[in-house]
């Protein structure tokens, strides 16, 4: 599926049709004049929340997260003091339980597997920048059953994602607590409410003093098909060293790399990219992955270079060209072609010879590229709307308005 930029994270009025159920927390709307309806259902970022575009409706989940596969959306509200907090499955219009949680809570990201949620008491991405000084960091852990694990943790902690058993939590951990300016990736034990060093490759202990601390920007991230491993792109690290770096000696200079974290083994290893990549900004990378989860490829519209990279071996493997462009980048792949979207321009590589063959404009800046499940479409978010096309010629198929939407993520449950 198409990333969702998590970066790191970050995860998340259009029309309503006449009788749609209408589920607790959600508020769908209706046109003003009658649409199109959306062939594939949509995860989407909307002013007021979380969203999901499924054909002629929409749904928006305030002060929610969703699973990165769109199978279920976790909301939270406020009760009193305290916080209620259930999940929604979007395609099928079911809703859990709700359940009350001690204090006020807001979800920052969801597991891989979709079941279990790390809250925080503010809204804090792992794309977002430095966080205010503190000195701990309260995170609560939950299912849609309730509270599993309370923690007050030492530090300055933003939470990234789970390990595949649900033991552990990755979290960002800021130096110094008190005013960051830097992070390294750590493993919160969940059932000691210990936090430590990941595992390097070859799944050794990270040595004393060599764990990479990085001060560049995270710019997005995309879970593998399989959930087995989350890629993150960072840009902006001159002088990074690298752990590898630190136990070498090696001086180490990396711009820009994909960083790879193993949900299963626990352990973290960096992807360099070449130059130019990490000179231009941060908004002009975008990444996707290949349905099968065998490449990833990661563009940079400014200087108009992409590169592949093969999840298995974790090494670019080749480097292509695209016509240059302006703005923030967006990127999809169906498998055959690599889509990148900046600015009102779409380009098509085509994977096989990693080249431009074709290039269309669309009405409104690019704010998300999707490419349906099955092939045959390429949906674009614009400026309050959201056009499919064909990926071969760029051909419009449909268009709906999408009023307050800030970005199209990936496909949703359809039920």
């Amino acid at each position: 599926m198409t990333a969702i930029p998590i970066p790191r994270r970050a995860v998340l009025t259009m029309i309503a049709g006449a009788g749609v159920a209408t589920l607790a927390g959600c508020r769908p709307t209706r046109a003003s004049t009658p649409a199109l309806a959306l062939p594939d259902a949509l995860l989407v970022d909307l002013d007021g929340g979380v969203g999901v575009l499924r054909g002629a409706t929409r749904r928006t989940f305030a002060r929610a997260v969703a699973s990165a596969d769109g199978q279920t959306v976790y909301v939270t509200a406020p009760a009193g003091a305290d916080t209620a907090f259930w999940a929604v499955q979007p395609g099928r219009d079911d809703a859990s339980p709700r359940v009350v949680l001690p204090g006020r809570w807001v979800p920052q990201v969801v597991s891989a597997g979709g079941t279990m949620v790390a809250l925080t008491p503010e809204p804090r991405a792992v794309t977002d920048g430095p966080p205010g000084g503190r000195a701990a960091t309260p995170v609560l852990v939950a299912d849609a059953g309730g509270v599993r694990y309370r923690l007050e943790l030492r530090g300055n902690l933003v939470p990234e994602t789970f390990t595949a058993d649900l033991g552990g939590l990755f979290v960002l951990d800021w130096l110094p607590a008190a005013a960051p300016d830097r992070y390294r990736v750590r493993l919160v034990d969940l059932a000691s409410r210990t936090v430590g060093p990941l595992l390097t490759r070859d799944k050794s202990p990270v040595p004393t003093g060599a764990e990479e601390e990085m001060r560049g920007d995270g710019r997005q991230a995309v879970l593998a098909p399989d959930k087995a491993l989350l890629y993150t792109l960072y840009t902006h690290q001159p002088g990074h060293q690298h752990t590898r770096d630190l136990v070498s000696g090696r001086p180490g200079n990396a711009h820009a790399f994909v960083h790879t974290l193993h949900l299963e083994q626990r352990w973290a290893y960096c992807v360099d990219l070449p130059h130019p990549f990490g000179e231009s900004p941060a908004a002009s990378h975008a990444m996707a992955i290949t349905p099968d989860g065998g490449r990833l490829f990661v563009a940079d519209v400014t200087s108009g270079t992409v590169a592949e990279i093969s999840t298995e071996g974790l090494n670019v493997t080749r480097t292509g060209r695209l016509a240059p462009g302006a703005g923030s980048a967006y990127a999809a792949t169906d498998g055959r072609a690599l889509f990148v979207g900046a600015g009102t321009a779409v380009r098509a590589i085509d994977l096989a010879g990693l080249n431009g063959t074709a290039e269309w404009t669309v009405r409104d800046p690019v704010a998300g590229l999707v490419a349906a499940p099955g092939g045959g479409r390429l949906y674009v978010g614009q400026r309050a709307a959201v056009s499919w096309h064909d990926p071969v010629t760029g051909r419009v198929l449909g268009r709906v308005p999408a009023p307050g939407l800030v970005a199209v993520r990936g496909p949703a449950a359809a039920g």
